[in-house]
């Protein structure tokens, strides 16, 4: 008989200064008792790349098949895997304007990462004092406050 899989759950988010500006994700991480947290950014993005990216980073965090609870405030997240995935990937990565799906390269690094996983998806209203939520944010925003330590001193002052 096959063991339950180990039941994570995944609080993500993005944030961006600027669409396309600065932009930050954050992911907070809980298993049982423990817990883990990390954040990252990047120059020039978007929001929504930064969604895509928060979740990519908590999957690719897990070390083996795991039942998953993604909870996000991303309404594009939630619906590109709930309801554009399957049709994009039977249309070769396209929509039905027949133009290509925007950020295909996260979109199709999700799909990868998710393929080892059970995944429920869950959305949460974003900025509404729901707790997990608002310290994936806080991650998010530390991950573009942190990008000010990597811009390059100019003694020109244009920066």
């Amino acid at each position: 008989m096959d063991k339950p899989l180990p039941h994570v759950k995944i609080y993500t988010d993005g944030a961006c200064r600027g669409n396309p500006g600065r932009g930050g994700w954050g992911v907070l991480m809980q298993y049982k008792n423990k817990e883990k947290s990390f954040h990252g950014g990047l120059f020039n993005t978007t929001n929504n790349r930064m969604e895509l990216t928060a979740v990519i980073e908590g999957l690719k965090a897990l070390k083996r098949s795991c039942s998953v609870t993604i909870v996000s405030d991303s309404n594009y997240v939630l619906k590109g895997v709930q309801e554009w995935l399957p049709n994009w990937k039977r249309c070769d990565w396209r929509r039905n304007s027949k133009k290509p799906v925007k950020n295909i390269d996260l979109w199709k690094k999700l799909d990868f990462v998710m393929q080892d996983h059970e995944i429920t998806w869950t959305w949460v209203k974003g900025h509404s004092g729901h707790v997990e939520n608002e310290r994936a944010d806080f991650l998010a925003n530390l991950g573009i406050d942190n990008l000010v330590d990597q811009i390059p001193f100019s003694p020109e002052g244009d920066q």
